[in-house]
């Protein structure tokens, strides 16, 4: 693991020093912007619109717009001093129960770990804090930016999580279209209640994929072969009308073990070029499936025509007499084939 950031966690007068890792990793593939005309990726360039030059890292600063135009200036120095970046401490305000913190203040996780001879007072919190069932809620600045923090215990291992402040969060209130609480059915909410109690399954996160990444590098792996690739489109769920009868489906499903299977995933595999030959074999294999079911048609029609002359024997004396050309009573003259008919216009 990189180390993130060094510093001490401070609580009363005891420091503790810590060095800091990332807990987590983005694992989203990372596509670059390309111009279609050359295929050449994308390059952006720091630039003034005023001088028309590229703009070098060390005439950079950092400006706040407090009117149209108007910016207010600070030198990288000023910005550190006002974030403590250089304190390089994490302070311990208060010790909490998790269960207070609703999961919307968490934001990112890092891992903590002892630093220099720092083992000794690092065992003391850990141990102490798993004692008492609380985490520390605490103050911490990190790449000048200045956040409250959350450090719990992770097994053997103290974790911090950044968690967002108060005013940072909004409130469901704000939130459109939500309105006034609306009567709910009973039969419905016990049922819905039935299909929980059904789902519910403890947490593997094993378990759990991301269909869309693994599609997208099947993806480049075959274009990267020189295949073409077709995605089937997945079928848009149906508007819900009756919600009893949607309820009772979901229920019955996941008694069966349906709900819990994963969704079907998109299709998606090489599709050879179709030219010359193969697409004369692809048209081929087309109408190869359609062939067969006239052929199977006519089949079944031939058997209805010869089950309808068995089970109706009255008819024979009206064919015979058809051959003759008088037509039995009752039964109707044949039709004429289309060529005669046209001779006879």
């Amino acid at each position: 693991m990189h180390t993130v950031w060094k510093g001490a966690i401070s609580f009363g007068l005891v420091h503790v020093p810590v060095k800091m890792f990332s807990a987590t990793e983005d694992k989203d593939i990372s596509l670059r912007m390309i111009h279609r005309p050359c295929g050449s990726p994308i390059s952006y360039v720091r630039s003034c619109p005023s001088c028309e030059t590229e703009v070098e890292w060390d005439d950079i600063m950092k400006g706040y717009e407090y009117e149209k135009g108007r910016f207010v200036l600070f030198e990288k120095e000023e910005l550190e001093q006002l974030s403590g970046e250089k304190s390089k401490t994490i302070t311990i305000i208060d010790f909490v129960a998790l269960s207070d913190i609703d999961p919307i203040y968490f934001q990112k996780t890092y891992f903590l770990s002892p630093d220099q001879a720092g083992g000794s007072a690092y065992q003391l919190l850990m141990e102490a804090m798993k004692q008492s069932g609380k985490i520390g809620i605490a103050k911490v600045s990190i790449r000048q930016k200045s956040s409250l923090a959350a450090i719990r215990v992770m097994g053997d291992c103290l974790a911090m999580e950044t968690i967002f402040y108060p005013d940072e969060v909004r409130s469901p209130q704000q939130v459109p279209g939500l309105g006034e609480a609306k009567p709910v059915n009973e039969k419905e909410l016990a049922m819905a209640c039935m299909l929980i109690d059904q789902l519910s399954t403890p947490f593997e996160p094993d378990k759990y994929t991301d269909d869309y990444r693994t599609q997208l590098m099947d993806m480049i792996q075959h274009k990267i072969a020189g295949e073409d690739v077709r995605v089937a489109p997945q079928a848009e769920p149906s508007s819900v009308l009756d919600l009893m009868a949607a309820l009772q489906a979901s229920l019955e499903a996941a008694r069966s073990g349906g709900a819990s299977a994963a969704p079907p995933a998109v299709a998606v595999g090489p599709i050879p070029t179709a030219s010359g030959d193969d697409s004369a074999a692809a048209a081929g294999a087309a109408k190869a499936p359609a062939a067969k079911r006239k052929s199977r048609a006519g089949k079944a029609a031939a058997a209805g025509d010869a089950a309808a002359a068995e089970a109706t024997p009255a008819a024979a004396p009206a064919l015979a007499a058809a051959g003759d050309g008088t037509a039995a009573p009752g039964a109707k003259p044949p039709r004429k084939p289309r060529a005669a008919k046209k001779a006879a216009q």
